[in-house]
């Protein structure tokens, strides 16, 4: 049976359009309110610009044969037990019965790149290494390698496309990272992640601010497109409900 995508590319654009005018909304409220946050924080507390992405991943779900899942979105019902940390909060995670199926984060950055592509870096790399030496010890109990995937949105701007010098006097950095904007560097991370196993798939979308009209969004690379993205969760999934016999 050929994998449903559910309809994922006009979801996107819907998405995109969701992301950037929650945003806005967000900054205008805490304005008018006398509150702003510093810098862009205005545009994140709200809490639900990627609640559209969060969306598709359930409609993936449900499209390809695992109707019975549970799929919980909400704080709640989202940690983890970790091994080098008591617990980990995800943003998605998809399970049945006993069996965890799939843990996903959604993460985005508008501005304020240079500081934040190094906490994202660190953040990414230690919640894998946290949740596969967790997997290893038994945390989920003997079961299959669940997907752990990781969508990253960037905003598309001047700033995230430039080319960043970086000084390292002792020994030469790795020559991709040479001149690389933040928007490639976040390409290089996302391929690595999974050429590392750490994510089963890591993708990176970048979109204008102006996207809230249309919901415009681009791929960096077909590694870590949102194609790529949508189409190894669908054959996770469906392979999963092959396998559990849940339709």
């Amino acid at each position: 049976m050929a994998l449903d995508l559910a309809d994922y590319k006009n979801k996107a654009r819907n998405a995109v359009k969701s992301f950037w005018n929650s945003r806005a909304k967000a900054a205008k409220k805490q304005k008018a309110s006398g509150k702003s946050d510093q810098g862009g924080r205005a545009g994140v507390t709200a809490g639900k610009n990627m609640d559209k992405f969060s969306d598709l991943i359930c409609d993936i779900v449900r499209a390809n044969g695992l109707t019975t899942a549970q799929i919980h979105r909400k704080r709640a019902a989202l940690t983890l037990p970790g091994y080098y940390r008591p617990t980990k909060l995800w943003d998605i995670l998809v399970l049945h019965k006993n069996e965890l199926i799939a843990a996903i984060e959604l993460k985005s950055q508008v501005g304020s790149f240079g500081k934040n592509f190094n906490n994202r870096t660190e953040e990414t790399i230690g919640s894998a290494h946290d949740f596969w030496t967790a997997y290893r010890e038994g945390a989920f109990g003997k079961k299959p390698r669940p997907f752990v995937g990781w969508l990253m949105l960037v905003e598309d701007a001047p700033e995230s496309r430039s080319s960043i010098k970086d000084n390292s006097p002792h020994f030469e950095i790795f020559k991709e990272f040479t001149d690389a904007s933040y928007i490639k560097r976040y390409d290089i991370l996302c391929q690595k992640l999974v050429q590392e196993q750490l994510y089963t798939t890591a993708s990176v979308m970048t979109s204008p601010r102006c996207a809230a009209k249309n919901g415009d969004y681009s791929d960096v690379s077909s590694m870590t497109s949102l194609t790529t993205f949508v189409t190894s969760f669908a054959g996770h999934i469906a392979a999963t409900a092959a396998r559990l016999g849940s339709h």
